[in-house]
């Protein structure tokens, strides 16, 4: 028996709920990395960002690739990069929206001490 497609859209963003997964992903979007580097440019243990890189790896977000004793990590395609994109617009808007309001706090604010 086949998943619900919102039980499956489920399980992609449960994937994609944790900081460290986020933030390779991020990073890889500007092309393949060894995991050296990845690890040298985030704070987390070499065990965590292997269990991470796994996790991925097994979703098919990434790819990875020997390179004599050096494994480099890739996206798997271009549509992840697309849905980091969409991810910074909604939050974008979102921030946007609360600077709005708070704007609007501010002057409410500012207007009520001078009354």
């Amino acid at each position: 028996m086949s998943v619900p497609l919102y039980e499956a859209k489920a399980e992609l963003f449960r994937l994609l709920g944790h900081p460290v997964r986020i933030r390779v992903l991020e990073m890889l979007q500007d092309g393949p990395m060894p995991v050296r580097d990845l690890l040298a440019a985030m704070e987390v243990e070499a065990t965590g960002l292997s269990q991470h890189l796994a996790v991925l790896r097994r979703s098919g977000m990434v790819t990875a690739q020997r390179e004599g004793a050096t494994v480099v990590y890739a996206l798997a395609g271009g549509r992840v990069a697309g849905l980091l994109r969409a991810a910074r617009e909604l939050l974008t808007e979102k921030l946007a929206g609360q600077s709005e309001l708070l704007s609007e706090l501010l002057q409410d604010e500012a207007g009520s001490r001078t009354a």
